[in-house]
């Protein structure tokens, strides 16, 4: 009888401990994907202007960010009625007072005559840009230049414009963190050749502490679930390994 009650009382606290654990990670499941919706905004890239980091046709998670928290060495999607009113995707290689020159004597990009590294360029250790330019970013604007230099359509294409091609911060509506589709894209980790320009880089987002709570949440979801089908079969076989030693 004594035996029977403990058995009986274990399986009850197993199944309690398995409810608490499926309730638990619906929380979390649920939870990561509300905190990511509020924080990230998805997006389609629409041209091969930043291949090969993203390449047309990916989607792309933005974090909701205002102009002011922008770094250089950022990717940004923007808008602006100059340049077609449309979501554009660039990165952000100057900002408001810098000189941007191509190229160095090293083929590089220059900020304030200070050469950068930039790993990123298709062809790397080639020539940042085929051709020559120099702009001066006003102030509360960024300069922005597509990773494909050969092909993109980006400010060094409206030097003559107001600006100098450059575009205002309250322009930016995302900073880029990760590419969600395909899913070899992961992360867009910041680069590191603009860290020792004043104002340094920015931080990725959120997206990694995110993706944790959703994957911590499927787990216990799926281990609490699984918990009652397992107990019942390691349960059959221990009476059937009683009856069997009775016999």
């Amino acid at each position: 009888m004594a035996t029977g009650r403990t058995g009986d009382g274990r399986g009850r606290l197993g199944s309690a401990l398995s409810g608490l654990a499926v309730a638990a990670g619906c929380v979390l499941f649920l939870g990561g994907f509300v905190w990511g919706a509020a924080v990230y905004r998805p997006y389609t890239v629409p041209t091969d202007s930043m291949s090969p980091t993203v390449a047309a046709g990916d989607r792309v998670l933005g974090e909701r960010i205002d102009g002011d928290e922008v770094r250089r060495g950022d990717i940004v999607v923007f808008r602006e009625s100059q340049w077609g009113d449309l979501p554009m995707v660039k990165r952000v290689v100057g900002v408001g007072g810098d000189t941007i020159a191509c190229c160095g004597d090293g083929g590089r990009l220059t900020v304030n005559g200070t050469e950068v590294e930039e790993p990123y360029l298709r062809g790397a250790g080639g020539p940042a840009s085929p051709n020559t330019f120099t702009a001066t970013v006003p102030r509360g604007q960024l300069f922005l230049l597509g990773d494909e230099r050969m092909g993109s359509l980006d400010s060094r294409t409206r030097l003559q414009d107001p600006g100098q091609g450059s575009v205002p911060r309250s322009a930016v509506e995302a900073r880029l963190d990760a590419v969600a589709w395909p899913l070899s894209g992961g992360l867009l980790e910041r680069p590191g050749g603009f860290a020792e320009l004043p104002g340094g880089i920015s931080r990725l987002g959120p997206v990694k502490l995110i993706l944790g709570v959703v994957a911590a949440g499927a787990l216990l979801i799926f281990g609490g679930a699984a918990y009652g089908p397992v107990a019942r079969r390691l349960s059959r076989g221990s009476r059937g390994k009683v009856t069997a030693d009775a016999g």
